[in-house]
């Protein structure tokens, strides 16, 4: 019984010490440099998130503004890109002619002077709209924008004609398989390199669609980033990396992150051999996903000398502080 509760033991031991060694961060190369930022929506109006669901018309909380920057917009973008940003975030819906249209809300109530489902219009008529006709931070008393911005809705064309050699996250609105394959031909039809620069996520049937027609393309949906992330939680100590973590934009709440197998430096590699991109966001507090790193607070438990991404609502604060702010 003794050799055998020896034997036990040193199995033990030897198996402890090789999931240690395969995921130590003593033996893992570190990736200098700072962080990739990526700027959510770019520079946009802030708003009052509690209780926010998905039909919440967030331009009718927005937070007294600080500056005159819309979401969406390519005036917003290109700030984004000046302040430090190194991917700028945007949402598509597409457009009865073909086209994509730049443009987060899935109806055009809320943040335009026009009404009806934003998929179900032409491109001309979206040109038409003022995209800050709904904006208010006084319960309707003032609209600081309101006649500022008609016209200022981009399409995604122009996106990718005005920002050629810039990393771009674009955020499929819907749940249509066929607005994958649209979205799909789009990329394909851009250079393997310019492909490199973009990545796309969205909901599960149009980012599986993407995933099967451009597989060069990163991608990630709410069901795939759950199972990368829990699939990498059980047998991550391995070296092995979930199917659906490769070729992803694999994102982690900051309060997952220190249990994740080999962070920061080897989770990292192990993601970057896997041609994924990692960004981190704010806590996960379940239900709703998670907010971005948008505190000085938050920055902070990232740790030193971390050159992986950071997803950020706040892109000149965050920029500033990692010593990114071009400004």
């Amino acid at each position: 019984m003794g050799r055998k509760l020896k034997a036990s033991a040193a199995i033990v031991m030897a198996a402890a010490a090789s999931i240690y060694i395969n995921n130590t961060n003593l033996l893992a190369q570190h990736r200098g440099g700072k962080p990739v930022l990526l700027a959510h929506r770019g520079i946009a109006q802030r708003f009052d998130e509690r209780d926010v669901k998905n039909d919440t018309c967030t331009a009718a909380r927005m937070l007294p503004p600080s500056h005159d920057y819309l979401e969406n917009t390519l005036r917003s973008m290109r700030a984004s890109f000046e302040a430090g940003a190194d991917v700028v975030e945007l949402d598509v819906h597409p457009t009865t002619e073909g086209e994509f249209a730049v443009f987060h809300d899935w109806t055009l109530g809320c943040r335009t002077d026009g009404q009806g489902v934003t998929r179900e219009q032409s491109m001309a008529k979206l040109k038409m709209l003022d995209i800050g006709h709904g904006y208010t931070a006084d319960g309707g008393e003032t609209f600081p924008f309101r006649g500022k911005a008609i016209g200022m809705m981009p399409t995604l064309s122009e996106v990718l004609a005005t920002f050629p050699d810039k990393q771009l996250l674009i955020n499929v609105k819907s749940r249509d398989a066929g607005e994958g394959e649209k979205l799909a031909a789009v990329l394909n039809a851009l250079s393997a390199e310019r492909r490199r620069k973009i990545m796309v996520y969205g909901g599960d049937e149009p980012i599986d669609t993407i995933r099967r027609l451009a597989p060069d393309v990163r991608t990630i949906s709410r069901t795939t980033i759950r199972r990368c992330l829990l699939r990498y939680f059980g047998y991550g100590w391995t070296g092995l990396i979930p199917a659906a973590c490769r070729s992803a934009l694999v994102l982690v709440p900051i309060n997952v992150a220190p249990w994740l197998w080999g962070w920061p430096d080897r989770f990292l590699n192990r993601m970057a051999d896997a041609n994924s991109a990692v960004f981190v966001l704010g806590p996960y507090s379940g239900g709703e996903f998670s907010t971005g790193i948008d505190t000085p607070e938050l920055l902070a438990r990232l740790p030193q000398g971390y050159s992986g991404g950071i997803w950020t609502n706040e892109i000149e604060t965050i920029a500033r502080i990692a010593g990114k702010s071009k400004n």
